[in-house]
């Protein structure tokens, strides 16, 4: 059975303990961490702007293993600007994601394109490509151990990770991940010319059904000054999920038949 994301949106979440200290083997081990058929969860997402105002979000995701290949269903519930918006991930067989969305102002399914990837998710933080980062295969990417570093009191690996296609939004990724419990406490992106534009913290962690979930997670985009902090309320491992969820039927009714 493949280890399963329990929440896209918090591609972090799914470090974990490796059985060796080089980088590859971390990263790898760090993705498989959580094993569950399926993950249910709802979550408040809070949106800074640069002056300091929120804004707050309502969603759901459900995430399934099937055939070991991930696919995800993000549901917004509120507020009204947003409700019924509507989006869902499948892994496929060469380990990339497709990609829809449904949209109730346009009343219609769409497809993402590959190259819409660096654009915003529904207004926040997290780019189309953070939300499918939670089943990005190690092998994209070349790593190397950097250094040992205490962050927050924590005894970290840092582990520099730069992507083999040019493709990607990100030039590398510089990842903080505990040596005992293997989270990524914290990620550092840097865009095609090398600049750090965005940071993802780590805020809060509690045992669920006996693993460690991290419940808050803060992505902050530096040049705007802006962040969105996803606070998951609910959580439920291994809890039955419709395989109706999983379908464009799914995704522009929001209803199982």
């Amino acid at each position: 059975m493949k280890k399963l994301v329990p929440c896209t949106l918090l591609f972090l979440i799914t470090l974990s303990l490796a059985a060796a200290q080089d980088a590859q083997s971390i990263i790898e081990a760090s993705r498989n961490r959580i094993t569950a058929r399926t993950v249910s969860s709802r979550a408040r997402m809070i949106i800074t702007a640069r002056d300091g105002s929120t804004t707050e979000r309502l969603l759901d995701q459900y995430s399934s293993d099937t055939d070991g290949k991930t696919r995800s269903m993000i549901v917004f519930q509120r507020p009204a600007s947003v409700a019924g918006t509507r989006f869902l991930t499948i892994e496929t067989a060469s380990g990339t994601d497709d990609r829809w969305i449904f949209l109730p102002s346009l009343a219609r399914v769409r497809r993402v394109a590959a190259s819409e990837g660096s654009g915003r998710f529904v207004g926040t933080d997290f780019s189309y490509d953070d939300i499918s980062s939670a089943s990005r295969d190690a092998g994209a990417d070349t790593h190397r151990l950097v250094r040992e570093e205490t962050l927050n009191g924590i005894v970290c690996h840092v582990i520099e990770s730069v992507p083999k296609d040019s493709g990607w939004q990100y030039s590398k990724m510089i990842s903080w991940i505990a040596k005992d419990s293997q989270i990524a406490e914290r990620i550092e992106l840097f865009d095609r010319k090398g600049v750090h534009v965005k940071t993802v913290e780590i805020l809060e962690k509690k045992d669920v059904q006996g693993r460690l979930t991290p419940t808050a997670t803060r992505m902050s985009t530096l040049a705007d000054g802006t962040s969105t902090e996803i606070r998951i309320e609910i959580i439920k491992y291994d809890d039955p999920i419709p395989d109706a969820v999983f379908t464009p039927e799914y995704l522009s009714t929001g209803r199982v038949r």
